[in-house]
């Protein structure tokens, strides 16, 4: 919202009673929707009256108008008119108590009278795509996402970015503040709803239009596009919490586990012909190397041009198999092979060749076991991050491999965050993270922050420390400060220290995604990669 637009909503509410308020922000809504193209002309009464509904208020604004012009002049965002609205919810007990996860469950039922139905969605899509092209029918569908506040761009808007040159190319780097945290008051109410199996995760394509509860969100104003991959029903959806450009979750219609197999590359490089603008990639499917949500199968796509596509290569070779295939080590952190060629079937016969040989291979000599026997099972290790992209006419995949075993030294995953460097992040290098764009925890903020102080000789860490209690936020970094002063001293400026701890966390980034890689960037590690290669020579 422009600051006129600000200053008039703040001016006008001023004025106002709380009921009058609500009754003015349910006509500044519908002009917001209006000027969206949210909705038409004709559907400003029928909006108007499920608001009043919803808000128990028995007339309208004393000077609405029956509809209103598409081209009204309205706000840029909904956000300040919905908290008006929020807040009288709560006054009248729409809203049970003042915690963000009520207010949400408020703000998507109030958005989601805004939105078109899931089939006019589509058909609009489908329609632009056809006149238009699949660029243009992505945009609007992500506008849409935005307007209807489905995307929380209200708080993506706080996240941290910068970039960090390393030794690989420049790294995306984001504290991630967008996710607002549970109190402890949210956390019980959480435990206290009773259980659900519907919709059965977060998914699943029965949560469009879902009311949400304590523990699962509202999703009123959620939309899909149904695609078909690989002969099977799968839709298309927008991260309410985008990390980069047009952030799309591509997600299977039934519930299934995730699960490499041949299929996943036919979808994964069918999708890029129909959507040939955008990447797509996919978690690993076994825990800790995996994604957050391995119980339904799922992808991630987007517009955006991560660091990893920007890497070049260490050596490239020919497929021995198939010699129109062209294989590369990438210069990256991780242990990355670059497989590309001109036939998708052909190219997928020798991803998936990589693949199962990948799986069942073993090198004790840098700690890479491909399974373990722990009773009558035999437990897999060994699987891959596969990211697809179109070059051209070309397809490009990405083949990042991955092993998630532990030991007693490294019982959270050997090739994975190791302890020292929980204090920046001890989360699993996903997908994202994989192609060079850091997603820390929001807690690093603050910290940085206080940290900065100490580097500037506003306060004393020496005292600090002193008085430092096990609870205190700090204390997980207490090694690293100390080596932050040692090596930077107490004097800089708030800007050079704050543009250090940037550069600092960003280095620790780089050395965890070198923990996460199968084959270390080192003389021992390089050549057990060689190893490798040769060995699917052979395979």
């Amino acid at each position: 919202m422009g600051a006129m637009q600000l200053d008039r909503v703040t001016i006008e509410a001023n004025r106002l009673t709380q009921t009058e308020q609500a009754q003015w922000g349910i006509e500044e809504l519908i002009r917001y929707a209006l000027s969206k193209r949210l909705i038409g002309e004709m559907d400003c009464p029928y909006v108007r009256n499920i608001l009043l509904d919803m808000f128990q208020l028995a007339e309208p604004w004393a000077g609405y108008e029956a509809t209103y012009s598409s081209d009204v002049e309205a706000a840029d965002t909904p956000h300040y008119i919905l908290n008006l609205l929020l807040d009288y919810g709560q006054v009248i007990g729409l809203i049970p108590d003042h915690t963000t996860t009520q207010r949400d469950l408020l703000d998507a039922r109030i958005m989601g009278v805004l939105m078109p139905r899931p089939s006019e969605t589509v058909a609009a899509f489908r329609r632009t795509e056809q006149e238009n092209g699949i660029m243009q029918a992505t945009r609007e569908f992500y506008q849409l996402s935005v307007d209807s506040n489905y995307i929380r761009m209200d708080r993506v808007q706080h996240n941290d970015h910068w970039l960090y040159e390393s030794k690989y190319g420049i790294i995306e780097m984001t504290i991630n503040v967008s996710k607002p945290e549970k109190s402890p008051q949210e956390i019980a109410e959480a435990r206290q709803t009773a259980a659900s199996h519907y919709p059965q995760c977060l998914l699943c394509v029965d949560n469009v239009g879902y009311a949400g509860r304590a523990n699962h969100p509202a999703r009123q104003n959620l939309r899909v596009i149904p695609l078909t991959l690989h002969e099977e029903a799968w839709h298309f959806q927008y991260s309410p919490y985008v990390y980069y450009n047009e952030h799309s979750i591509v997600l299977r219609h039934d519930h299934v586990p995730m699960k490499l197999t041949k299929s996943t590359f036919h979808r994964l490089l069918e999708f890029t012909e129909q959507f040939p603008h955008y990447f797509i990639g996919t978690n690993a499917d076994l825990p800790i190397v995996g994604g957050s949500i391995l119980s339904h199968d799922h992808f991630q796509a987007g517009q955006h041009t991560f660091p990893i596509e920007r890497a070049t290569a260490d050596r490239t070779f020919v497929y021995p198999q198939d010699e129109d295939i062209q294989v590369s080590i990438v210069r990256w952190p991780m242990s990355v092979l670059r497989v590309s060629g001109q036939d998708r079937e052909r190219l997928i016969e020798v991803v998936y060749a990589i693949f199962k040989a990948w799986q069942v291979y073993t090198d004790p000599e840098v700690g890479i076991i491909a399974f373990t026997d722990e009773g009558d099972s035999c437990i897999p290790h060994n699987t891959v991050t596969p990211i697809v992209r179109r070059r051209g006419t070309a397809y490009e995949v990405d083949m990042v491999l991955r092993n998630n075993r532990t030991n007693s030294e490294h019982p959270e995953g050997i090739f994975h965050p190791h302890r020292e460097m929980h204090h920046i992040k001890q989360e699993n290098v996903g997908l994202i993270e994989v192609m060079g764009l850091a997603i820390l925890p929001a807690r690093l903020q603050q910290s940085s922050m206080l940290i900065a102080t100490f580097l500037t000789g506003q306060q004393s860490w020496e005292q600090h420390k002193a008085n430092m209690q096990a609870h205190d936020p700090l204390a997980v970094h207490r090694v690293w400060i100390e080596s932050l002063i040692e090596r930077y001293g107490i004097d800089n400026s708030l800007e050079s220290a704050q543009r250090l701890i940037k550069q600092e966390i960003g280095h620790t980034f780089v050395e965890i995604l070198g923990q996460a890689g199968v084959f270390k960037r080192n003389a021992e590690g390089q050549a057990a990669f060689e190893r490798f290669i040769n060995h699917l020579g052979r395979a």
